[in-house]
């Protein structure tokens, strides 16, 4: 099918200020960890919520599987819409942090008797950060052609910081309150830093909108493959990244006790994941991707195996597992992402990401 009369944006930005590949790998990655930080920001108070909202099991574990829900069906409709190729990256990665925020800054007018309504605000949270991620892999890519994998990587990287610091904020002894508002105020500002810089030397302009573009992109047998191992990967770290805070909860109980702060814990288990992510894309750079990404895959899943016999015992066995499973489990995510990127069409390189993400989110 032929493209609709709707003419492209451009992607060119004249008031933008000169940017090197060095600044933009920075302003991207921080821009990416902060938005990020509005994914587990309810799942990081839930404890807390719980008591105040009088919330069932069903409910608590609804505030994290809205935003999933959320994300799935934005990235998906934004997939069909083409809207990562048809709007300039770094306008939908704006656009996209600011609802978030403002969506998540309405928990605090909820309470026990909107708790449905909650819900409904995380799954807008959701669906708001289906135009973040992808968009920033996007413009990330645009800056970096040898060493993507690493720029991949450090982008990766920057997402487990930002989704693991809602713990560190909580851990620090900030009521519910100051963890959604800090998680709001660091996806705006992420917005507005995305503006801030240029297009990449290898930015591809904005395409007009077609409807065959998804088909185009399930064409490909490279982003075909890359995806069916995006999904398998995240499968593994997502169910690792949710249950992590009450593994160690239940843990320590069954061990007696003497963990110190599950919060603190749970932030160094999933926030550890960066460090992984930005080593495994410079490895991945030398050595190739698959074969990184095949290793890291068998360490994580290794370490999956090891937690039921590791349940209960003394936290100097239990957390060195978990940083390990931590540090591996997102490894080799960049990489996926990577290759769909060197391997799909560049005019549909948007679309094909954000297809990648929303398969791997099911």
């Amino acid at each position: 099918m032929g493209a609709v009369a709707v003419e492209p944006l451009r992607t060119s930005d004249t008031t933008s200020p000169p940017t090197s590949p060095r600044r933009a790998l920075g302003t991207i990655a921080v821009s990416q960890l902060f938005a990020l930080s509005l994914w587990f920001s309810a799942s990081a108070v839930a404890p807390q919520l719980r008591e105040l909202w009088d919330l069932s099991t069903g409910e608590e574990a609804g505030l994290t599987l809205a935003v999933q829900l959320g994300f799935v069906v934005g990235a998906l409709v934004s997939a069909v819409l083409n809207l990562a190729d048809v709007i300039p990256a770094r306008r939908l990665f704006f656009a996209s942090a600011a609802l978030g925020a403002a969506a998540n800054l309405g928990l605090l007018a909820m309470d026990a008797s909107t708790v449905p309504q909650a819900l409904g605000l995380r799954f807008l949270t959701g669906l708001a950060l289906a135009g973040v991620y992808p968009a920033g892999l996007k413009v990330m890519a645009g800056w970096f052609k040898s060493g993507r994998g690493m720029a991949l990587g450090v982008l990766v990287g920057a997402l487990t910081v930002g989704s693991a610091s809602p713990h560190l904020v909580r851990g620090l002894g900030l009521e519910w309150e100051g963890v959604v508002v800090a998680a709001s105020v660091f996806a705006l500002v992420s917005g507005l830093m995305m503006t801030r810089i240029g297009d990449g030397p290898h930015e591809i302009p904005t395409q007009p909108f077609q409807w065959n573009q998804v088909g185009r992109v399930l064409a490909n047998q490279g982003v075909r493959l890359s995806t069916y191992g995006y999904l398998g990967h995240m499968w593994e770290l997502y169910a690792m990244w949710t249950w992590t805070a009450a593994f160690l909860t239940a843990s320590a109980v069954a061990a007696g006790g003497g963990y110190g702060s599950i919060s603190l814990i749970t932030f160094a288990v999933i926030g550890i994941g960066g460090l992984g992510s930005w080593w495994a894309g410079v490895l991945a750079d030398r050595l190739g991707r698959t074969r990184i990404a095949g290793g890291a895959m068998v360490v994580s899943g290794t370490c999956a195996a090891l937690t039921p016999l590791v349940f209960g015992t003394p936290v100097w066995v239990v957390v060195p597992v978990m940083l390990i499973w931590g540090l591996t489990v997102v490894a080799d995510s960049a990489q996926f992402s990577t290759m769909v990127t060197e391997t799909a069409d560049g005019e549909v390189r948007g679309t094909a990401l954000t297809l990648q993400t929303a398969v791997g989110f099911l």
